[in-house]
């Protein structure tokens, strides 16, 4: 009976931590926990997992060390302790893949689809150049965008600032045309005050959603937004468990969405947490602004998933600083992007093939966090 014998953990450039799992027989099973801004701490409840629990398990009972990391713990749940499984969790798909010589998809019960179309981000942090870029990426052959809605934003705004909110939205929309899909991003920086009269103003140019218009702790506002729009309501990427979804289904406004494979428990709870979307009539979009571990996670359960819409990924987002998804793969090709879609990926396990030679050379302390944005009086706002 093959055992964990052995990790590493690697904090690699531009904001990415990758975890190494080795096996008595041989293999290595590679996973992405982390916390965009909080790669140390995440670093340290990997370590605890890894030291009192796993090494020297059998690292096939892949569900079974799920339900111990989670319910062996007291306190559990929240980003920190989430991202930690959720890394561990990919690693233990990737061996077990590994050794039945079969992608996870296949494991978790054979694809619904050969490929997942892909959105790309334009117009960064604070949205700027966003019509030129926007013809940019569809010329590259993209279907599919999404932009920051807004810069900072204060609880009740000027309609002079609403208004370049629209007009950013109106000027792709009407460079790119009606056959490509523009995902909008409140980021979580509108308050519910401006946040109806901002999703019903951007109606007219047909948003393929509006993502977290308000933060997951303000969620009982979204049946009022709702009642101010018919765009698709989009949210999750800031929840973790099955549990915290459960209650945004029981509200029955979201439309779209999007748990992240390295933040809500891998690819065994995110799975789950499709499955309930599904009965509920939402689609499933994984929020992926990371690296090649946490997207070829994030391929093997839309692989398995009716309900999976759209693929978020991260070549060339602005955050992307210094190196990029591809930089660390042996074979790139793997990540093609062909018409605006994505093909699953064939190999054993994740179906990656991390280039450990590139991964070494660039490791090293990696002190990535997001910025603190103030209003003009000095207060701290929402990035």
């Amino acid at each position: 009976m093959p055992r964990i014998t052995d990790y590493e953990l690697y904090e690699v450039p531009p904001r990415w931590l990758f975890l190494r799992v080795e096996t008595s027989d041989g293999r290595v099973g590679w996973g992405e926990p982390v916390v965009e801004g909080r790669a140390h701490t995440v670093r340290g409840a990997v370590e605890e997992l890894m030291e009192t629990y796993l090494l020297g398990e059998d690292p096939h009972p892949v569900s079974d060390h799920w339900q111990a990391m989670y319910r062996g713990g007291f306190y559990r749940g929240g980003p920190v302790l989430m991202s930690a499984i959720a890394g561990i969790d990919q690693a233990l798909w990737d061996l077990r893949g590994k050794a039945f010589d079969a992608p996870v998809y296949e494991l978790l019960g054979g694809p619904v689809r050969e490929k997942i179309r892909v959105y790309q981000w334009v117009g960064g942090d604070r949205p700027a150049d966003v019509g030129d870029a926007a013809a940019e990426k569809v010329d590259q052959g993209f279907s599919a965008l999404k932009m920051n809605a807004t810069p900072e934003f204060r609880r009740v705004e000027n309609p002079a600032t609403v208004q370049n909110a629209v007009d950013r939205i109106r000027e792709v929309r009407e460079r790119v045309g009606p056959e490509v899909d523009i995902g909008v991003d409140f980021h979580g920086r509108v308050a519910k005050s401006m946040a109806k009269r901002l999703a019903e103003k951007l109606d007219p140019y047909d948003p393929m959603f509006v993502e977290e218009p308000v933060l997951p702790e303000h969620d009982e506002a979204l049946t009022e937004i709702a009642a101010h729009t018919s765009t698709p309501i989009a949210t999750g990427e800031r929840m973790f468990s099955r549990w915290e979804f459960k209650r945004l289904f029981e509200q029955g406004v979201v439309d779209v969405i999007q748990p992240d494979l390295s933040h809500a428990g891998g690819i065994t709870e995110v799975k789950k947490i499709a499955d309930m979307a599904e009965a509920y009539d939402v689609a499933l979009a994984p929020h992926c602004p990371l690296g090649p571990i946490a997207l070829a996670s994030c391929l093997q359960v839309d692989g398995v998933c009716q309900n999976a819409l759209i693929q978020e990924q991260s070549l060339g987002i602005h955050y992307n600083e210094g190196s990029d998804v591809l930089d660390y793969l042996a074979d790139p090709a793997v990540f093609e992007y062909e018409d605006g879609y994505v093909d699953l990926p064939d190999g054993a396990g994740l179906g990656v093939d991390i280039d450990e030679s590139v991964v070494e050379a660039r490791a090293g302390e990696v002190d990535w966090h997001n910025p603190v944005w103030r209003h003009d009086d000095g207060s701290v706002t929402e990035w």
